[in-house]
């Protein structure tokens, strides 16, 4: 049973009964008082898909719920619902966009490396490799020797992300994202 200050995001944890999904996390040590830090955790039921916000003290102790990572890649969506297939199996989980927000803008049919979370064989939330590749839809256009100054301008790909790119890089180019930073890399 680990404690409160050692649940990671995107973990699965039992409480009150029922299992819920840690979508995000945010650490706060109050002044003025002695004690630990504070961990307050947006969370989502994994049955219902009810959002919840928990506070918990640094020493709480928190069960950790079974959950299963399986490779899959995007097949397609319909509607609301974005379908991923099991690379090993071929089984497909359908997962609402709601659940996946953030997600989907790393995803194209081209994206290699996607894990989908599975808490009691029910999909519940994917898991993005570190780096993905995208095509720059728009930016401005390219500034001829922009490559020996600092300076960035934004750029949008095709998902719809936006991040700041260096000066030469130009519209149709393919590069690489740190997906936790939200950082542009490199050129693919």
């Amino acid at each position: 049973m680990p404690r409160a200050s050692e649940i990671k995001k995107n973990s699965a944890v039992e409480y009150e009964g029922r299992v819920y999904f840690v979508k995000d996390i945010d650490r706060s040590v109050p002044q003025g008082r002695a004690g630990g830090s504070l961990y307050r955790m947006r969370m989502y039921d994994v049955v219902t898909g009810n959002k919840i916000d928990e506070t918990f003290k640094d020493t709480d102790m928190l069960n950790l719920a079974d959950l299963v990572r399986r490779p899959a890649t995007f097949s397609y969506s319909d509607g609301d619902e974005y379908v991923f297939m099991d690379s090993e199996d071929f089984t497909q989980y359908s997962l609402n966009r709601e659940a996946i927000a953030d997600e989907l803008l790393y995803i194209t049919e081209d994206t290699q490396g996607i894990l989908v979370i599975l808490i009691s064989d029910a999909p519940v939330a994917l898991v993005l490799p570190p780096i993905v590749e995208l095509d720059i839809e728009e930016t401005d256009p390219s500034v001829k020797g922009g490559s020996a100054t600092a300076r960035t301008k934004p750029a949008r790909m095709a998902t719809g992300l936006v991040v700041q790119v260096p000066e030469h890089i130009s519209t149709g180019d393919r590069i690489k994202i740190n997906v936790e930073e939200r950082k542009f890399l490199s050129r693919a």
